[in-house]
């Protein structure tokens, strides 16, 4: 899973500008962010549990003086609250973190019934709706970064054995095929079995590596003998 800060901690925590959309929040250059993303990476790991949060399952992150404050939400997750340890404390971050979540709970209960049964109450460090939709607005920037990842995988296996090697886009099935051909050119076939967008076809297309965008053209078939329904097939 990914781990990236919401917008309130990113400004106001962190010090950072938001940046384009082009630019993943996860990927922010900050080490606090970094560190959260590579102990997070995996569904399970080392955690360590701030217990004087109750309302809210939270998770420390600690890098060199940045300590942090991460809820596991799946994909995405959130580093919520950040800081940094003053000299000589070790926890004095999270005492803070508990004691001003402590007093929006008594803020919560003078305004609201019926009242909490919490000690804290961590509801504006969570991510929001703006958060929400920045993280919608970058679903782009990641689904080009898979189809490239998926297109160069298949070119590649292809390249090497002259088969036809497959993956999944989308929902539909990519197949490509390489091959060498006389004067010393390279044919490579694809084919998608599945409904996907024309721009994403285009888009697909696009990201065959040395191939000319507009130097494309219709085919019926898929080269004879080199077609197959998966990668595993081996030449003879």
């Amino acid at each position: 899973m990914s781990v990236r800060p919401t917008l309130r901690c990113l400004r106001d925590e962190l010090g950072l500008e938001l940046p384009p959309v082009t630019v993943l929040l996860s990927e922010v250059d900050h080490p606090l962010v970094r560190k959260a993303n590579d102990q997070f990476s995996a569904p399970s790991g080392p955690r360590e549990r701030i217990k004087a949060v109750d309302d809210t399952v939270m998770f420390k992150v600690k890098v060199q003086r940045w300590r942090g404050a991460l809820v596991d939400a799946g994909e995405p997750s959130w580093l919520v609250a950040a800081g940094i340890r003053e000299d000589g404390s070790r926890d004095d971050f999270y005492a803070a973190l508990a004691e001003s979540l402590k007093l929006a709970r008594t803020r919560y209960n003078a305004e609201h019934a019926p009242s909490l049964a919490t000690q804290t109450h961590s509801a504006g460090l969570l991510p929001t709706a703006e958060d929400k939709d920045r993280y919608r607005a970058e679903a782009g920037v990641r689904l080009l970064r898979e189809l490239r990842a998926a297109v160069h995988g298949v070119v590649h296996a292809s390249l090497l054995d002259g088969y036809e090697h497959t993956a999944e886009i989308s929902g539909a099935e990519l197949g490509v095929v390489v091959r060498a051909v006389e004067d010393n050119a390279t044919y490579v076939a694809l084919r998608i079995v599945g409904s996907v967008p024309t721009d994403l076809v285009a888009v697909v297309l696009s990201l065959v590596p040395g191939c000319n965008r507009d130097g494309w053209y219709p085919e019926f078939a898929m080269p004879e003998g080199r077609s197959g329904p998966t990668n595993r097939r081996t030449p003879t």
